[in-house]
């Protein structure tokens, strides 16, 4: 496994790991429908937190608003339509990104609620 995939998977455990301090539940971790994956589905009393996680590993961190596609949130939104559906869910569902900046052995995590809108 490259350097940056396990990158990667760590700053998804910090992500679960700060979700989780912060008084979420994780309800599914890669999840996968079709061509869409999830990296986290989490939930904190009524809402369905569907996150995306991006771990940078320098200090040029690309705005948000261009590392998320079009085409990636169209997934995003068919996959979360699909887990609420299978699992009969009544909640209300919040499209997160958590961004995981990593600057020698210190990481700077950030949480947007709500990042983008499914419409």
């Amino acid at each position: 496994m490259g350097k940056h995939n396990e990158f990667g998977k760590e700053g998804e455990q910090i992500a679960v790991d700060f979700l989780i301090k912060n008084g979420y539940k994780i309800r599914y971790q890669n999840y996968r429908y079709l061509k869409s994956e999830i990296d986290i589905i989490a939930q904190k009393e009524d809402v369905l937190a569907i996150v995306e996680v991006r771990a940078r590993s320098n200090d040029q961190i690309i705005s948000i608003a261009d590392t998320i596609t079009t085409k990636k949130i169209k997934l995003l939104v068919l996959g979360a339509d699909h887990y609420v559906t299978e699992n009969r869910l009544e909640v209300e569902v919040r499209f997160d990104v958590i961004t995981i900046l990593k600057n020698k052995r210190i990481f700077r995590i950030e949480h947007l609620e709500s990042a983008f809108y499914h419409f």
